[in-house]
């Protein structure tokens, strides 16, 4: 129970950091930190202490659900690529802009 409770602080923390940020790239690292914080809540809520991997041979009563853990690592490839993309936008906005400060890019763009 108090991991979750340090999961909630890291995740309000995240989105906090990503309110006031002014800068693009530590927007996405915020973003990113809240992805990595969601997937250890998820993970988190399927653990207990007397379950197994389901690759024992043993009984079938004490066997963790594989599914949430599948879930897991396809939410990580997917916000791997998703932060790749976004990084790669930050370059292009750079060269377009000049600057990868938001309140910069908003002038720019008025």
């Amino acid at each position: 129970m108090i991991i979750i409770f340090f999961i909630s602080i890291a995740m309000v923390a995240s989105i906090v950091g990503l309110g006031v940020s002014k800068n693009i790239i530590k927007s996405i690292m915020f973003l990113n930190l809240l992805q990595a914080n969601i997937i250890l809540l998820f993970i988190s809520f399927n653990y207990h202490e007397e379950l197994v991997p389901p690759i024992f041979n043993g009984n079938l009563e004490n066997f963790s659900d594989p599914l949430p853990q599948a879930l897991m690592i396809t939410a990580i490839v997917i916000g791997a690529s998703v932060t790749a993309l976004a990084l790669m936008f930050s370059i292009k906005i750079f060269h377009h802009f000049g600057s990868l400060e938001w309140d910069i890019i908003k002038k720019r763009i008025d």
